[in-house]
């Protein structure tokens, strides 16, 4: 068996995005995946919270590690919707994701994102669900 965590690292290193980012791959596993974003000052807004766009980056790459957990790593996101539902604060990000249903070509996938406050505890800030495409042969 494969080690999956190993091949989600690499993948995530090739993302030049996600280097500059600074995201972590935490947990991948044919249950989903999990991605860590330890939040800084150049990925707040204005107000001091995360930045909208990257709560949404990182919904959306959770999503597509889930789907390729299901459908193998070619994979690319086909469309996705997310919620946001409180601002992201704290320490970081961390990005939940798992496949609710795949066929051959296509996987339905959902993640919630939360925020990591100073003492720990996490809070939902944003929820999505996405299709995850299987590309090539």
């Amino acid at each position: 068996m494969p080690d999956m965590l190993a091949i989600g690292r690499e993948i995530l290193a090739a993302q030049g995005f996600s280097r500059l980012l600074g995201t972590e791959m935490t947990a991948y596993s044919p249950e989903g995946a999990e991605l860590r974003l330890p939040l800084r000052p150049e990925l707040l807004q204005q107000n001091g919270f995360a930045h909208g766009g990257v709560v949404s980056y990182l919904a959306d790459n959770a999503l597509t590690y889930a789907g390729g957990a299901a459908l193998g790593i070619g994979v690319l996101t086909a469309e996705y919707k997310i919620n946001y539902v409180r601002p992201g604060v704290g320490s970081a990000l961390v990005a939940r994701a798992e496949v609710l249903y795949a066929g051959k070509s296509l996987a339905t996938c959902r993640c919630d994102v939360f925020s990591v406050l100073a003492d720990g505890t996490e809070k939902l800030c944003a929820t999505a669900q996405g299709t995850i495409a299987k590309v090539g042969g």
